[in-house]
């Protein structure tokens, strides 16, 4: 690898490493090497393995180089353009993900239809392709065929792929009826204990699961003798929880009930899905699920998941910094009625469609379309609730939405430790953020943005804020190492094209 390959590569990873926040001590333990010879990467006078650059990337979730490609790719943003038109929401990812886990519940083909194309679905697909599941795209509308093995092969498992999304974690309740011990791995920084995982053990203990964590891998083992005799409480009103209990409830044969459980659109989806395989759930969208399971699901099953809330937000933030008027279709409103009364407060002119089922036959949806308008500052903070409060997901573009409106706002994002601080990359483009403490923001509106060149910070939703800030700012920005962003959208810069966006991928390493 040549000196210029080695520098690039080190200024790579000194920006991934500072985006998470970690000092070099912090990634050289992770990697468990020395603080100086982290130094001497990031200023490109260490040579450097593809091993070790795929460890790296493995410790700060970030895409440093792929393999088979020119390297990371990039956007390049031309900004200050309007949008207009129409663009479909497409299904969300969060529901296929877990849809993609559920059907380790049957032993019948389950066919998904419109599947989300993106990075989080491709790694669930890589490991259950390695455990002997059979999954085919059958078209290129993205519906999908999986097939179960008579037996898993979980020794078997591309613990690579594993630890590249945090989804693994609802392997647990589907496994824990198939076998008696088995091994999983888990995604970096995902301590047992920790605030998302300790939930996870908490309520899948009533069914006999029993996990202990060594060297970055989950050991599982059930005793059959245990079942839940009381109602299970969750300890965290959280999605992926609330699913995995779902999952171990639906193959429990008897009735479980789950109290504090999650009412968000996916565990809803995951819901109406396990319907079809004949569990009875009763109580969808509240928080008391009441799961009648059954001990073997053998079933052909053709199920559609409904569309993404966080995305449609996305694409009206979209709509909202760039002063645009854009038409958004296939809106799921019941998760999104408090953002839109939020917006419709701070001036937001919109109009909607009456009401339409969605392909799953239950979630409601609209045509929403989003006009220029002069937004002032909420009287009220911004801050999320359980569904139905404000989705979790959905606080950080309000920072974006917040920026081009007149006054303060206050945002809230108590939920994650970490995810405020990198809406401060937003100053970069002439925001007024202010970082009050790590769950607290303050941003003065309105804005004038302006191009820059920066690094795709490492969560998700700050990301695409990021990205619809160039948008609004004229002048031409770069946003590097975007792997985060196709973890959760599909061909996002290709669809906001067609609605009159400017932004062209590339790649430089």
């Amino acid at each position: 690898m040549g000196d210029d390959y080695l520098v690039r590569i080190g200024k790579l990873i000194r920006d991934a490493r500072q985006h998470r926040g970690w000092t070099q001590t912090q990634l050289a333990e992770a990697l468990g090497t020395s603080q100086s010879a982290v130094n001497r990467i990031e200023r490109g006078n260490q040579n450097i393995s593809l091993e070790m650059i795929a460890r790296i990337g493995e410790a700060l979730d970030s895409e440093i180089v792929s393999l088979g490609y020119a390297g990371p790719m990039h956007l390049r943003v031309v900004g200050g353009r309007r949008l207009s038109g129409r663009i479909d929401v497409k299904t969300s990812k969060n529901a296929c993900v877990a849809l993609l886990c559920a059907a380790l519940l049957n032993s019948g083909r389950t066919t998904l239809r419109r599947v989300a194309r993106i990075e989080e679905v491709y790694r669930i697909l890589e490991v259950l392709g390695s455990i002997g599941v059979r999954t085919r795209w059958l078209n290129d509308a993205g519906d999908l065929e999986i097939v179960p093995p008579a037996r898993l092969d979980l020794d078997a498992m591309n613990t690579d792929a594993a630890r590249r999304t945090r989804s693994v974690i609802m392997f647990l309740g589907p496994l824990l009826h198939r076998m008696d011990h088995f091994r999983i791995p888990y995604a970096g920084g995902c301590d047992l204990g920790t605030r998302t995982v300790q939930p996870h053990m908490t309520a899948l203990r009533h069914f006999g699961l029993e996990v202990t964590a060594t060297e970055g891998t989950y050991h599982a083992q059930v005793d059959r003798s245990v079942s839940p005799g009381r109602p299970i409480v969750l300890t965290e009103r959280g999605d992926t929880v609330t699913e995995n209990a779902l999952l171990a409830a639906a193959r429990h044969d008897g009735v479980t009930v789950i109290r504090n459980a999650s009412s968000n659109y996916m565990v809803q989806d995951l819901c109406f899905f396990l319907e079809q395989l004949g569990v009875s759930v009763e109580g969808v969208g509240t928080t008391t699920l009441t799961v009648h399971g059954v001990a073997q699901i053998d079933r052909d099953v053709d199920y559609a998941p409904s569309e993404d809330p966080v995305e449609a937000m996305s694409l009206l933030a979209a709509a909202v910094v760039t002063e645009s008027e854009l038409t958004i279709r296939r809106v799921p409103v019941e998760f999104m009625e408090i953002e839109l009364a939020v917006l419709e407060e701070m001036g937001l002119d919109t109009e909607r469609s009456p009401e339409y089922p969605a392909n799953n036959g239950r979630t409601r949806l609209i045509d929403l379309t989003v006009r220029p308008s002069k937004l002032r500052g909420p009287i009220d903070k911004i801050h999320p609730m359980p569904f139905p409060g404000l989705n979790i997901d959905n606080v950080p573009f309000f920072a974006a939405i917040a920026a081009t409106a007149q006054g303060s706002t206050l945002i809230h994002d108590w939920v994650y430790d970490n995810r405020a601080i990198y809406l401060t990359d937003l100053n970069r483009l002439g925001a007024d953020v202010k970082l009050l403490d790590p769950h607290r923001l303050l941003v003065e509106g309105p804005t004038r943005w302006r191009a820059a060149e920066m690094m795709c910070p490492p969560a998700l939703r700050p990301a695409v804020v990021v990205l619809l800030a160039m948008m609004a700012a004229e002048g031409t920005s770069v946003l590097r190492n975007v792997y985060v962003i196709n973890r959760g959208y599909e061909d996002l810069a290709e669809r906001l094209n067609s609605v009159g966006a400017q932004i062209e991928i590339f790649r430089d390493i």
